[in-house]
């Protein structure tokens, strides 16, 4: 079965219900239900049934409007099996709104992505919208995982290490931070210096500098630059991309340096 999200079911309603997008027009507005009329409510029923439960992140009014919108949606569609007629009546406890529009609102304030609940927490980052898109990230990495994506697995795990890196040379002194790139400037271990600005880095130079000062450990390291051999895989040349593949252990071994990673930046 495809995996259905909020904008999805929003797209379908605005499609099939084109009022629903404007407020005013959904005032006072009630309508009569024929097969064509019951067909799109049962279809809306029926998407919202499988959107992950997850992904539908509303509180307060906004949750009670979107189940009461249901709930008058189902009874519609009850009536009109029953006795072949029926409609939809506006809310008057919601604004006077019409429940298709209650529902087409509710869902276009849910993401279609979210992490699942086992999700790790990454408390050590202060940052709450970075925490949520890493977070989203990882859930993402644990999903394709076990649909054996392993490409997609390997590639976006090693952009997490490389945000987590990122991040956490982003909370010490950038005179500390260039000085450990000099020192493995002047080893070979870098080629160059990276320069002051951090976010033009590579993920080498993320990894080698994040070890110097021992931010990681060695073990986390080897992982990390394992990770970043893999996601070089992807190669945006047509003869090398067709030459090469990931599989289930690129995937695993990606996985496992995200994990080192979150391990060692916890305090």
């Amino acid at each position: 079965m495809p995996r259905v999200v909020p904008s999805q079911v929003v797209e379908f309603i605005e499609g099939f219900f084109p009022f629903s997008t404007t407020e005013h027009e959904c005032r006072n507005l009630s309508f009569g239900v024929g097969p064509k009329e019951a067909a799109g409510l049962t279809a809306i029923i029926d998407l919202v049934q499988q959107i992950p439960h997850q992904l539908i992140v509303l509180e307060g009014h906004q949750y009670a409007s979107f189940i009461t919108g249901l709930a008058a949606v189902r009874t519609a569609i009850f009536r009109w099996q029953e006795q072949g007629r029926s409609s939809l009546e506006y809310m008057s406890a919601f604004d006077d709104l019409n429940p298709v529009y209650l529902i087409r609102t509710a869902l276009s304030a849910c993401p279609d992505e979210y992490p699942s609940p086992g999700t790790v927490a990454l408390d050590f980052i202060s940052d709450q919208e970075l925490i949520e898109s890493l977070r989203t990230d990882i859930s993402t990495i644990n999903t394709a995982l076990s649909n054996g994506e392993w490409k997609a697995t390997t590639v976006l795990a090693g952009s997490v290490v490389e945000a987590l890196l990122l991040w956490a040379l982003q909370q010490h002194p950038p005179e500390n931070v260039l000085d450990a790139a000099g020192i493995l400037v002047a080893i070979n271990t870098l080629r160059r210096n990276p320069g002051g600005n951090l976010e033009t880095w590579d993920l080498h130079s993320y990894i080698e500098v994040a070890a110097e000062p021992d931010l990681i450990s060695e073990e986390t390291a080897t992982q990390a630059r394992l990770a970043k051999d893999f996601r070089n895989l992807i190669h945006p040349g047509r003869e090398l991309r067709l030459g090469q593949t990931c599989d289930r252990g690129t995937a695993l071994a990606a996985l496992a340096a995200v994990e080192f990673v979150i391990r060692d930046l916890t305090p």
